[in-house]
């Protein structure tokens, strides 16, 4: 397979994985999204992949202490990517309120799975990135180089119901949290996911000052890009920015489709399709 881009934001939707998102959520999701969404088997998503020429980035989930909905299984992940190494590459789903357990699991993903990261939507499981006692779990990942992504900005889930599914999106701001962390572990490399509105601009602050900060452009069609969004990307964030569609709800399709019409300097777009994510995933 020719390696043309690797999509850095995908949530896996098979039959295992949407056992998470309880009663209502995936609706939800739907709707907002407008389009309906059917499980899709991992072989199946392989596949997909590989027709597109592209390699997929999972990410898992666990929200399970205030949702009480169980996570989807960091084995899981790892046994897709094991039966398709040739196209996934997979982050753990860790809950930051379970102490011990999550450092636990934390060290499991790395040295027994096998997985290049940890997953974190602080507007799902509640927390700000920033309190002091979820610091041994930054402290962990950044020693075992662990790459950690945040949801930033606003939520696709609850999103136009009443309360919001009682998701709070004060969580989701990049500033002061991640910048806090980013400041306080410089060894540690952040993924600030999806274009952050309403803080766009905050988001795009933290990124140009921390250098372990990247940003993912998933969650967004690309027509919907702010000016001030494709000029960084474009220039000073060109070498953090990376290609995520947030697959299911949106598809690589359409993604790049749209990211095509952009005035994207085309030794750039190359840099947010491929090579940037190469290199931050030591993929040769």
């Amino acid at each position: 397979m020719k390696l043309k881009a690797i999509d850095t934001h995908v949530h896996p939707w098979d039959e295992v994985s949407l056992e998470s998102m309880g009663g209502g959520r995936k609706e939800i999701m739907a709707k907002y999204f407008g389009r309906k969404i059917e499980p899709v088997s991992m072989s199946a998503l392989a596949d997909q992949y590989r027709e597109r020429g592209m390699m997929a980035v999972l990410l898992a989930s666990d929200d399970s202490t205030h949702s009480g909905l169980p996570p989807v299984p960091n084995d899981h992940m790892a046994k897709a990517v094991k039966d398709h190494p040739d196209v996934f590459l997979a982050f753990a789903g860790v809950d930051p309120w379970k102490g011990k357990l999550a450092i636990d699991e934390a060290k499991r993903a790395k040295e027994e799975l096998g997985l290049v990261g940890l997953k974190f939507n602080p507007g799902r499981q509640l927390f700000f990135p920033n309190d002091n006692q979820f610091y041994p779990l930054w402290e962990t990942a950044a020693r075992l180089g662990l790459i950690c992504l945040f949801h930033t900005g606003m939520m696709g889930n609850g999103a136009g119901t009443r309360g919001g599914l009682g998701f709070k999106l004060k969580y989701t701001a990049p500033l002061p949290y991640l910048d806090d962390i980013a400041a306080d572990f410089p060894e540690l490399t952040i993924i600030s996911a999806h274009p952050a509105w309403p803080w766009q601009e905050e988001q795009l602050a933290v990124a140009q000052h921390k250098g372990n900060v990247y940003i993912d452009l998933s969650g967004w069609a690309p027509k919907y890009f702010s000016p001030s969004l494709i000029q960084y990307v474009n220039t000073r964030l060109q070498d953090r920015t990376l290609f995520g569609s947030d697959w299911p709800v949106i598809t690589p399709e359409r993604w790049m489709e749209e990211f095509n019409d952009l005035p994207i300097k085309p030794e750039v777009r190359s840099k947010i399709l491929l090579e940037n994510a190469k290199a931050l995933f030591g993929i040769k």
